[in-house]
Order: C-alpha cells, then structure tokens, then sequence
C-alpha cells in the first residue's frame, strides 16, 4: 500500500471514538463507581454498557495514534518530527492546564465543600496550589497527550529505522496474518501485562506510578505502528477475520460478566478474567477497523470538517460536562433528561466555542491543537492526537 493513499477509515474512526468519549464522560455522572462530580441517583445496571466500552476505546485510540505516526513519519526527520509532536501536544497540554482544566476541580471542590466561593477568587487563590487529587494541579481528562507526546519521542528513532530498513519484525507480522487467525498473536503481550503487572499498579494517570497502563498503552501504539506497516497484508487479514471477531469478542464480554456476577476472587479467576478482557479488547479493535476500513474509507466535507474539530472537541468536552452536570447533581429529573442535557449540551457547547470562538481567532488555533487549514489536507492520517 502506498503511504500517500489516505485511510479515510482511520479519520472517521478517530472522530467517532472521540464522540463516543463524550457519551462515556457524561456517563460517568450517572454510574455507581467514583469520578469527579457524581449524580445523586446513580444506576447500576449502566455499569454493563460502560464497562463494555471502557476496555476498549482509549486502547484503539493508541493503536490509531501509532498508525498516525506511521505516515507522518513518512516525510519527517527524527528532529522534525519531534518538534511538531512537541507543538501539536505539548501546548495544548500546557494550556489545558492552565485553563480548561481548573474549572473541573473548582466544580469538585465545591461539591466536596473544600471551597466555597466564585471561580474567580478559586482561581486566584488555590486553583495551582498542589497536585491533584490533594492539591488543585492536574491534566484530568488530558492525560491521554503526555502519555503520547513520551510515546512519540520516545519511539521516533525506532520507527524511523524499520520504515527505512522494512524490518524482520514487519516481514514477519505480514507473514503470520496472511492466516488471519494470527491476528490474535497481539494478545499474548497484552496479556503477560494484565495478569502479571496490573494486580499491582492501579491505573491512575498520573504517568510516574501509572506502570501498567503506560506500558499496556505503549504497547498499543506499537501495534498501530507495525499493523499499518504490513500494508495490504492487515486490511485483508481484517476482512477474513471480522465475523469471527465479532463472536469471540462477544463471548468474552459476557464470560466476564458472569465472572463479575457470580464468581469470587482467586488466582485461576483473576488470570482467566485478565485473558477473556484481552481478547475482548482485540477482538473489538479489529471489529471496528474492519467495519470502518469496508463502509468509511471515502472522503466527504463531513469527514474534513469533524477530523479538523474533533482535537478541540476532547480539549474542551469534560470541562463542559462537568460545569453543566454540577448543576444537575440535586434536582428531581429522570435519568434520560439529564443524560440528554448533559450530551447535547456539551456537543453543542463545544461546537460553539469551537466554531465561533477558535475556529475564528488563528491565535488560538495551537493552543488547540489546529494546524493552519491548509497543511490540514496534506499527508495521510498524519493525526496524531
């Protein structure tokens, strides 16, 4: 496969697993396990949904940023493009914590009682005094950009090497899923890291003690790299496989929802669980590259206009979704009233702010994570956020 033939598929699934990202956050409002701000009725059985979609959306999203960074590699130096990964991650990073983020914790210390005041006096006061969650300092939802700025850093010169050198490890991937089958090889890294170092590291974000979801995550955006790398041999490996994948995938969520249900903690459940959640990563993963690379691989002004907001949209989402759910936390409406004001309002706040506000003032366009509209529509799934 050429490298300047663009997968329309990899941008429309980066969009949609972006917007569904906004569903999961306001999802959080209503479900029984911690976050930020909680609703004061939860809901016990959205706990199967959300866990269904939380094993597998931010795993995809790495091996997409790694099959990204695959084509911007294409024509970039190692200095080149570490520059541009700085630029296009680590602004917006910086200015998210700066701003887009004290809202989130100024709302959850009001809730908790830990300030009582306006945001103007919280954020004069305390909003940098200390790190989260004992202090007021962090990256909440963003810690998806430090995590892969390090990534790209770190693996630049290694990537660059195989492109340039076409690898044993890429000729020996290609060769395996001409079985599609052995498409599920993948799995084997991925589970030595769930049975073996998540018992002991809680996933936390926070990247100095965060060890299993670094690595596991890491790994990830390996295989986006060495997956598109095999060229032609993955997408028709995908095709073979789809209906398969679709069944294991299924089996595994359900098998671990019986073991949630009805089955206490042990060695033999704790290794069989960390197997079957996986396998139901993988098999989703490769579902949905599938479905996207045989229905979503065209271009449309849709596609150019989402793929261009959609790295706004994740900067700003949560902070919406908080400011507006604080003040839905005590009053007396349904579930599906306030999950409908809580999603619709955050699209539509976001595309506000986006396309009246950001999209109009350049100056505020890296702070976003935009290039200049024109470099947008050169490369091939260059998109590495």
């Amino acid at each position: 496969m050429s490298e300047k033939i663009r997968r329309y598929d990899l941008d429309w699934l980066r969009v949609i697993v972006f917007a569904l990202l906004i569903f999961y956050h306001v999802g959080m409002f209503f479900v029984p396990w911690g976050w930020h701000i909680k609703n004061e009725t939860t809901y016990d059985w959205m706990r199967w949904p959300m866990l269904f979609l939380n094993q597998w959306r931010l795993p995809i999203l790495f091996v997409i940023s790694g099959m990204g960074t695959f084509y911007a590699l294409s024509k970039r130096s190692v200095v080149a493009f570490s520059w541009e990964r700085m630029k296009r991650l680590g602004i917006p990073l910086l200015f998210g914590m700066l701003f887009i983020i004290p809202p989130q914790v100024y709302f959850e210390r009001l809730n908790t009682g830990e300030f009582v005041g306006t945001y103007g006096q919280y954020f004069t006061s305390i909003a940098f005094d200390g790190v989260y969650p004992k202090g007021n300092v962090s990256w909440h939802h963003l810690w998806f950009l430090p995590y892969l700025l390090i990534f790209s850093l770190l693996l630049a010169p290694v990537f660059i090497f195989m492109k340039k050198n076409k690898t044993k490890l890429v000729a020996w991937t290609s060769k395996q899923i001409t079985k599609p089958m052995k498409l599920y090889l993948f799995v084997i890294p991925l589970y030595l890291l769930e049975s073996l170092l998540e018992p002991f590291f809680d996933i936390t974000h926070a990247l100095i003690d965060d060890w299993f979801n670094f690595a596991s995550s890491l790994v990830l955006f390996i295989f986006g790299f060495l997956l598109i790398a095999t060229g032609d041999a993955f997408w028709k490996a995908l095709q073979q496989i789809k209906s398969k994948a679709i069944v294991i995938g299924t089996v595994a969520f359900l098998a671990q929802v019986f073991i949630w249900i009805y089955l206490e903690d042990g060695y033999i459940v704790h290794f069989t669980e960390a197997l079957l959640k996986v396998v139901n990563i993988w098999s989703w993963i490769l579902v949905l590259f599938a479905l996207a690379a045989q229905y979503l691989n065209h271009k449309s002004s849709l596609l150019t206009y989402c793929n261009r907001a959609v790295y706004p949209f994740y900067i700003l989402h949560q902070t919406i979704t908080i400011s507006i759910a604080y003040y839905l936390i005590d009053i007396d409406w349904s579930l599906g009233l306030k999950f409908t004001i809580l999603t619709v309002g955050t699209f539509f706040l976001s595309w506000i702010l986006y396309h009246v506000i950001i999209l109009q003032i350049p100056l505020l366009h890296p702070f976003f994570g935009l290039k200049p509209k024109n470099s947008s529509k050169k490369g091939s799934n260059e998109r590495g956020n």
